[in-house]
């Protein structure tokens, strides 16, 4: 049976693999729609570009990033933050994600693709401190802690499984996929939204 920590440990499989090496180059994520969807094909139309086809490997899944309060975010909570850097140094969230007790995976701070000069921070909130201008967090991992703002309008998200019906052409969609031997592309891991909202990250 499947559980709400298989969920969330599925999408943090997918951040992690983004992190591996510590790579310089941001990770060439998907973000489209569903144009076509078979047992083990999905075909995602990008904003831009041609048609992507993926390969769905035999266990994939989908997993459902549901909104829930910025209270979530509480000391001890592990997060994952798309974030920008400001000209002070700190942080400025674009998204926030937010791992169930006990999940630490990806921890770090690497190039994302978001947006131009993104990154994405994983790691355990510290102090966290209210403000006009919304909530700094105080984000630790290994070998170094990060000050980011997560704005009052910023999404904040927690991940749940769902079910493969819910992939559909029109779904909004992330994929980290991986390159096989012969090229092509595949992937183990699906997610979407709530009510045909894009993933976030």
């Amino acid at each position: 049976m499947r559980t709400i920590g298989t969920g969330i440990a599925a999408v943090g499989m997918i951040l992690a693999l983004s992190a591996q090496a510590q790579a310089p180059a941001a990770p060439n994520n998907i973000r489209g729609k569903v144009v076509e969807v078979t047992a083990d094909r999905v075909v995602i139309k990008p904003k831009h570009g041609a048609r992507i086809p993926i390969k769905l490997t035999a266990d994939w899944a989908v997993v459902v990033m549901r909104p829930v309060d910025v209270a979530t975010i509480q000391p001890g909570s592990f997060i994952g933050t798309t974030e920008v850097e400001k000209p002070d140094g700190t942080g400025r969230s674009l998204e926030v994600h937010v791992f169930p007790p006990g999940v630490k995976i990806g921890e770090g701070h690497y190039p994302w693709d978001l947006k131009p000069g993104s990154m994405m921070t994983n790691g355990t909130v510290g102090q966290v401190i209210e403000g006009p201008k919304g909530r700094m967090l105080e984000v630790a991992y290994p070998g170094a802690t990060r000050h980011v703002l997560v704005p009052p309008n910023v999404p904040v998200v927690a991940t749940a499984p769902g079910a493969r019906s819910m992939l559909t052409p029109g779904v909004a969609v992330f994929i980290l996929p991986a390159k096989t031997p012969d090229g092509t592309l595949a992937a183990s891991r699906v997610l979407i939204g709530v009510n045909g909202a894009p993933p976030p990250m």
